[in-house]
């Protein structure tokens, strides 16, 4: 249940979606994702603007994967704050 969103909000997404066939809730969904990872990036980019393009997709990464999954898939990548 989300709390800033009006129920009768809620319902017509929901049919919305359930509208929608399998492939269109599949492209929605990445949608939804790249927006999701973009946003990140920018705040990554808003907290420090002395970061490389490299170093936002480094910071972004390490926020997907958590410190452990990181240091393990790059093991010699430093480790940037988001």
């Amino acid at each position: 249940m989300l709390f800033d969103t009006d129920e009768a909000a809620l319902r017509r997404q929901d049919a919305v979606f359930r509208a929608m066939g399998p492939e269109r809730r599949v492209a929605a969904a990445v949608e939804m994702s790249e927006s999701a990872f973009e946003i990140a990036r920018a705040g990554i980019r808003s907290r420090h603007p002395e970061y490389t393009s490299e170093d936002v997709a480094s910071a972004e990464l390490r926020l997907r994967l958590g410190d452990d999954l990181f240091r393990a898939a790059f093991p010699g990548r430093p480790q940037l704050s988001a």
